[in-house]
């Protein structure tokens, strides 16, 4: 169903994509650096969930929906920013921006659904994956929601382990400066 030349680009811009620096790895990034290497890879794996997220709603017209309905791209846009504002509000109130001191540990439940919400209160990822899933997909090769599917599968993992290793890369760097 899918050529291997076609498969390895594809992994290759979606490494592109997970490897640039965004507000899902940072996120990541700085669970991990708080509440450690299980929080790190549950905010990691709610980024992949996240992500997966978008492209069944890519694979099943949602998207298309949303971006051929300004009124219903707005009320998205309008949910994202209030949830942006929202931990900005949050952030502000806690004092310190920047602090070296530990931090209260999260539920890890909360960790993993922040790690959700924040792949999908943001617009760009879905919008992303609408423009860029549809480009490997050929009808001629089989099904094409399978197909999107397995994209968002295979973007949905890649994303979750590369913010893990990098967690862990960067957890062994920080060890290693103690």
């Amino acid at each position: 169903m899918f050529p291997i030349d076609t498969l390895l680009a594809y992994v290759a811009a979606c490494l592109v994509v997970v490897i640039s620096p965004g507000p899902d790895n940072i996120l990541a990034v700085s669970r991990g650096l708080s509440q450690g290497k299980m929080a790190a890879g549950l905010s990691s794996a709610g980024a992949g969930l996240g992500i997966l997220i978008h492209s069944l709603a890519a694979t099943f017209g949602l998207s298309l929906l949303i971006q051929g309905s300004p009124h219903a791209f707005w009320m998205i846009k309008i949910i994202g920013a209030l949830y942006l504002l929202w931990l900005g509000y949050k952030a502000l109130v806690a004092g310190d921006l920047i602090s070296y001191a530990p931090t209260a540990q999260l539920p890890l439940r909360q960790v993993f659904a922040t790690g959700i919400l924040s792949n999908v209160l943001n617009p760009k990822p879905g919008l992303f994956i609408l423009a860029f899933l549809p480009q490997f997909v050929d009808a001629g090769r089989g099904s094409v929601p399978v197909q999107m599917l397995a994209y968002g599968a295979i973007f949905a993992m890649l994303t979750a382990t590369f913010f893990a290793a990098g967690l862990y890369v960067l957890a062994l760097k920080q060890r290693s400066t103690l």
